[in-house]
């Protein structure tokens, strides 16, 4: 994020002003990235709740009650002005969009870096979030993942708390069908994310028949960038097992394989080189098949693997 000392108040105020920004900054980033799925909108909605808030808390000296409060109400009807234009954005992008990426070690424990730390959702449940409004998206996110209540969240969004529990209800009930809630455990989805990643490197069509669910769907986002199999989402065990089997013939001996994780999913990252190729995140049902594979290509949302 653009380093908030860049303004012109007097040093004072802004040293309390950064100061309580920043003690709130990791939540402000949870909030922010679960809304918009993109590390770099992310982060310029931050700077825009800086250049709200430190003139605010300069001019009214300490005046504001719940500082906490105020940030996350600034940061979220930014981040649903960005959501907008993103929508418009998204409209002549190439190919299929995921959300962008963030990828640790599965051991990493970074006080550094508030991404890595945050509540998020997980790649499937994101990408489910993709089909709400914007405002449904940040009320579920609000409601779902940090607790506000229908009336702290009208507040926040200048909606009535019935209009809230309305947009929550929707919302919710939306996701809920479209998002089984049984998951398998942590360390299975490691255990299949590597049985899947050799099977599929390896151009092995009985073993990709065994770990892939009859109904399972392949996303992949080139962005017009980066490789691509489709673009639109590839559905069904056959069809997805025929992309894997070209993708195994067309692999380079060379190509590295790293296992880490992503919003606490592990996920696969394939290396060209020093030079990130795709990170492979897998969505693994309640009976350790893979019912969704989500391939991110696209070397604009790559840039911070390293």
């Amino acid at each position: 994020m653009t380093d908030p000392h860049r303004n012109h108040l007097p040093t004072a105020e802004t040293d309390s002003a950064t100061a309580e920004f920043v003690r709130h900054r990791e939540l402000l980033v949870s909030v922010v990235y679960n809304i918009l799925g993109s590390v770099a909108d992310t982060e310029d909605v931050l700077q825009e709740t800086w250049l709200s808030w430190a003139p605010r808390r300069s001019a009214t000296a300490g005046q504001i009650d719940n500082p906490r409060a105020y940030l996350v109400r600034v940061a979220v009807n930014h981040a649903l002005g960005r959501r907008t234009a993103m929508n418009r954005h998204r409209e002549t992008y190439v190919g299929q969009w995921l959300p962008e990426p963030v990828v640790t070690a599965p051991d990493e424990d970074d006080a550094a870096d508030a991404l890595i730390r945050a509540e998020s959702f997980s790649m499937a449940l994101l990408v489910v979030l993709e089909t709400l409004s914007p405002i449904e998206r940040a009320v579920f996110v609000l409601n779902e993942v940090f607790g506000y209540s229908h009336s702290e969240i009208a507040e926040m969004i200048d909606r009535s708390p019935t209009a809230v529990r309305q947009l929550a209800y929707r919302a919710r009930q939306h996701v809920h069908a479209r998002r089984p809630r049984q998951q398998a455990d942590p360390r299975v989805r490691r255990v299949v994310t590597e049985r899947f990643v050799a099977a599929a490197m390896g151009g092995d069509p009985e073993e990709l028949l065994a770990v892939l669910a009859p109904d399972v769907t392949l996303w992949t986002d080139g962005g017009a960038k980066g490789p691509a199999t489709s673009l639109r989402p590839v559905h069904g065990r056959a069809e997805v097992i025929e992309v894997f089997l070209a993708v195994a013939r067309g692999m380079r001996a060379d190509y590295q394989i790293t296992y880490r994780a992503v919003s606490g999913d592990p996920c696969a990252v394939v290396f060209d080189g020093d030079a990130p190729l795709a990170v492979v995140v897998l969505d693994v049902a309640s009976d350790d098949t893979v019912r969704g594979i989500y391939s991110v290509t696209n070397p604009d949302k790559l840039t911070t693997i390293r």
